[in-house]
């Protein structure tokens, strides 16, 4: 471990850490205590590809709702499936659910305390296993993500495209990982990238290790880390249908536990792929919109062509699931679904409180 570098960094983050939610302050972590694992597991799993700012107000709800790790578990699988709604990488949500009723059923209800227990929960990766252990138990492990990898290549000029470099940017996180106060330690890492070693325009001038940063003195730190050439991101079709009956009433579907959106609600609708077949849920008077529901994944873009239908009270095809007027929330669809519902909405009718139309 190159001398002193741990403490340079503590001593910055014990004036400069972010303020988070899920976090305990320095000095309170000095006077001996300790976030809720619970707390600072949640916020992990949530912050996986997804930013700070995005994310807390959905910790700040699912924490309201459901306290503890106990409350998450005995949670209706839709129930937290429509909170997540809007968040994205939906098998998040799942593992969530999956973890949270591991911990109850095998732990007590009390999360393992070590990288190694952590690691056997359904949903925790060796990166989530490391901070937790961090974290929320002080205990001396690496913690690697984006932030820290952009620093580690910066402070030691590592020229190595990610990901092939990555094995490397961990072994030097480890050799500066300390033993006293690791958990400060990983967030300090991570906050230096978030708020000073960012990925355009760093602010060296201010930054806690500008001495020893290898790359501030060669003049490559704006342009590390480097990375291979991305893929082409494909794009896929698809087709989406739209169906309200007379008095107002939704009919959706629960999409299968596995695969994109897996046991979230969505529209009825078509594989997604390069040419798609218009599969129409039940027999009825569809309408194609002059426009298409667009979105983005990972892996892929999307394009929806968007079908719309009227049903007459009382229709119940298929394996629907109707859902009311009134019980409607388009926010607890995923977002690509929400999008499909903004394009559909205004093809309707308003229905009054009564179920006839306006």
């Amino acid at each position: 471990m190159r001398d002193g570098l741990s403490d340079i960094l503590l001593e910055w983050y014990d004036t400069h850490a972010r303020v988070m939610p899920w976090r305990v302050s320095p000095q309170d972590r000095k006077d001996g205590v300790l976030p809720d694992p619970y707390c600072v597991w949640m916020s992990e799993i949530m912050l996986q590809q997804t930013t700070v700012a995005a994310v807390k107000d959905y910790f700040h709800r699912f924490t309201a709702k459901w306290p503890t790790v106990s409350d998450l578990a005995a949670a209706e699988d839709a129930d937290v499936m429509a909170e997540w709604a809007g968040l994205g990488y939906y098998a998040r949500a799942r593992n969530l659910l999956k973890c949270a009723r591991a911990v109850v059923d095998d732990h007590g209800g009390r999360f393992p305390d070590t990288r190694e227990g952590l690691l056997k929960l359904p949903g925790v990766g060796p990166y989530t296993a490391g901070a937790v252990s961090s974290i929320a138990f002080n205990r001396s492990e690496v913690v690697v993500d984006g932030n820290v990898e952009r620093v580690m290549s910066r402070l030691y000029n590592v020229e190595t495209p990610l990901p092939t470099s990555k094995p490397e940017l961990t072994e030097l996180a480890r050799a500066l990982t300390p033993e006293e106060r690791p958990g400060d330690y990983a967030q300090a890492v991570m906050d230096l990238g978030a708020t000073i070693c960012t990925p355009r325009n760093p602010a060296c001038g201010i930054c806690p290790w500008r001495e020893p940063c290898v790359a501030r003195a060669e003049g490559t730190a704006a342009s590390l880390p480097r990375k291979l050439p991305k893929k082409k991101v494909p794009t896929r079709f698809g087709h989406a249908y739209v169906a309200r009956r007379a008095d107002g009433t939704w009919l959706l579907e629960t999409r299968p536990e596995k695969g994109m959106l897996g046991g979230m609600l969505g529209w009825p609708g078509s594989e997604w792929s390069d040419d798609p077949t218009p599969t129409p849920p039940f027999d009825g008077h569809w309408t194609t919109l002059n426009a298409e529901a667009l979105h983005t994944f990972t892996h892929f873009h999307l394009r929806l062509k968007v079908h719309t239908a009227e049903l007459p009270h009382g229709a119940e095809p298929g394996n629907a699931v109707l859902i009311g007027k009134h019980d409607f929330k388009p926010s607890s669809l995923p977002t690509v679904m929400r999008k499909v519902y903004d394009l559909a909405a205004a093809t309707f009718v308003p229905v009054a409180d009564d179920g006839s139309e306006r």
